[in-house]
Parts: structure tokens; sequence; C-alpha cells
């Protein structure tokens, strides 16, 4: 069972920044797809970013392109999620994820689960 540790998040206005950062407690990270989901009550889960193991340009669903930039660091086992301009409607709880499998912007196969934080974001 591969562990993830989130941490970051909290409470911002409109137009502020936030990073989330998911340290993963095993070895095997650069093996991984990591990406980010976000969960509001009473609806899905829903995809916001995805990176390939070996890092590179990102992808992402349209209402946050632009604003959100995914990385990760191979070294530190982790993957972090820098978010800008935030609006009222970003706010979520935000879960990392891991997937083994090829991602797209449309599909990302999560295999393990962060424990998710919650963000709030004020008008």
């Amino acid at each position: 069972q591969v562990r993830l540790v989130q941490s970051g998040g909290g409470f911002v206005q409109a137009g502020g920044s936030l990073r989330l950062s998911c340290e993963v407690l095993d070895r095997t990270f650069d093996r991984y797809s990591s990406g980010w989901f976000r969960q509001v009550p009473g609806k899905e889960r829903e995809f916001v970013s995805g990176i390939t193991g070996s890092g590179g340009a990102g992808v992402y669903r349209d209402s946050v392109k632009g604003r959100f930039t995914i990385s990760r660091d191979n070294a530190k086992n982790t993957t972090y999620l820098q978010m800008d301009n935030l609006k009222p409607e970003d706010t979520a709880v935000y879960y990392c994820a891991l997937s083994s499998s090829h991602i797209t912007a449309t599909t990302f196969h999560v295999e393990y689960w962060g424990q998710g934080t919650q963000v709030t974001v004020s008008s």
C-alpha cells in the first residue's frame, strides 16, 4: 500500500494563491503519474490536473488552465499544485492521487488517494 500525505490548503481571498503538497511515502514514486482532484459536497470528485512520472508539462481541466500549475520533485517524492488567481468556485476538498496508467486531461485512473485538504476561497 502506497501512502500519500498532503499538506497546504486553507483559507484565502479571491485572487490569492495557495500551494498544495503531496508527499508519497514510497520509493517507487517516479513510476507513477501524479495528479490532483477536488470535490464539493453533493458533487462527484473531479479531475483538476495531472503530470507524468518524469515530470514536464501537466494536463489540466479547462477551468484551471493558466491559473494552476502542477509540478513534482522526484528526489523528494513530492508533487505540488500551485494555485494562483483563486476563485470562489475553486473551493473544495482537494485530493492528490497516483496512477500507473497513461494519463490525459480526461483520463486518470486512480490507484492511490491522499487524505484530502480543504481549500476555501472567499469572494
